[in-house]
C-alpha cells in the first residue's frame, strides 16, 4: 500500500477493504453470458457490501473483510457455478493494486485512445527464469511493458491487429490472464480511489 494513501500506517486497522472482481471471458459471445444484476446478487450473497458493477464484461468493485485475493476469487468462481451454472475464470485484486496499476501507467503520454490500450491482469507473477525465457515485451518492444501482475499493451492499430499477449503469457507463464481496456480500468479506479 502506498504511504500517501489513507490507512497506510504499520499499526493502522485495515478494516473493510475494497476489491476489484474481474471475470474472464464473459459476455463476449453467445455463450458465457451473465447479467450484471445477477453478478451483483451473487457477490452480495457472498457477504460483500457496496457492490458496484462496471460495463457488461464482468467487472465489479466490492467491499469486504481483509482476505487473500486468490481465495476470494475461488469463492466467487464457485458461487457463480453453483448459483448460475456459469464456469468463468475470476481474478480479485485489492483496490490498492488496481490504483498502483493506474498510477504506474507507462504509456500515459503515448496511449491516447483508451479503447485501444489494455491492462492485462495476471493471477500471479511468474518466476524470473520463466519471465526471462518468455518475455512478452519481445512481441512488440515499443508497445508492451510488464508490471506487477499486469502487462500494459498499447494497440494503436486496434486490439485485433496487436500481438496476442494474453494468450502468450497464459501458454508460457501458466497463469490466468484477463484484459481490460483503459477506459474500463479508469472507471474501476474511480470507484476504488478514496475521495481527495
Amino acid at each position: 500500500m502506498s504511504a500517501d494513501r489513507p490507512g497506510a500506517g504499520e499499526n493502522a486497522d485495515p478494516g473493510p477493504q475494497r476489491y476489484v472482481v474481474l471475470l474472464r471471458g464473459v459476455n463476449v459471445g453467445p455463450h458465457q453470458r451473465i447479467a450484471m444484476a445477477d453478478l451483483r446478487t451473487v457477490l452480495t450473497g457472498l457477504g460483500f457490501d457496496q457492490v458496484r458493477t462496471v460495463m457488461q464484461s464482468g467487472n465489479a468493485v466490492v467491499t469486504g473483510d481483509p482476505a487473500d485475493p486468490a481465495a476470494l476469487a475461488g469463492r466467487v468462481a464457485c458461487a457463480l457455478e453453483e448459483r448460475l451454472g456459469l464456469r468463468a475464470g475470476c481474478l480479485v485484486l485489492p483496490g490498492e493494486a488496481l490504483l498502483d496499476v493506474v498510477d504506474g501507467d507507462p504509456f500515459g503520454g503515448l496511449a491516447d485512445n483508451g479503447s485501444r490500450y489494455l491492462a492485462i491482469f495476471l493471477s500471479e507473477n511468474p518466476g524470473d527464469p520463466v519471465r526471462t525465457e518468455h518475455d512478452p515485451v519481445g512481441l512488440d518492444p515499443q508497445r508492451v511493458r510488464v508490471g506487477d501482475r499486469v502487462i500494459y499493451q498499447w494497440c494503436p492499430e486496434g486490439i485485433l491487429a496487436a500481438p496476442p499477449v494474453s494468450g502468450f503469457v497464459e501458454k508460457h507463464w501458466k497463469v490466468t490472464a484477463t484484459a481490460r481496456n483503459w477506459n474500463t480500468v479508469t472507471k474501476l479506479a474511480a470507484l476504488v480511489r478514496p475521495p481527495q
